[in-house]
């Protein structure tokens, strides 16, 4: 497969760091570049994947929270019991375990 060029601009000092780096890790500039670049897209992809329960989480509240409207139109008071155990559960995973801390209204986060 042929290697593909791809051309970046750095400050000069930046790219002083950068020779310096590579030369102490016995490299040539572009092999740097290129191992620094894969071992970031590697911490990502592991964040990503350690996270993906959570997103998934998320998103789904996010989805089922859409058809009840905002704090300030509905206010705390328009949740039943059920639904006040739901936020404090979901409460507990953003603050941690015995923590269900919510917001008054008008309190920002």
């Amino acid at each position: 497969m042929a290697k593909v060029r791809i051309s970046i601009s750095l400050d000069p000092d930046e790219a002083e760091r950068v020779r310096s780096h590579a030369d102490r890790a016995g490299m040539d500039v572009s092999s740097y570049f290129v191992n620094a670049a894969i071992r970031q897209m590697g911490d990502a992809e592991l964040a990503e994947a350690e996270f993906a329960g959570v997103d998934a989480l998320i998103a789904d509240a996010e989805g089922r929270a859409e058809h009840y409207g905002s704090v300030d139109e509905t206010g705390d008071d328009s949740l039943n019991a059920d639904e006040r155990r739901e936020v404090d559960e979901a409460m507990s995973l953003v603050y941690g375990a015995g923590e269900t801390r919510t917001r008054s209204r008008g309190e920002v986060a």
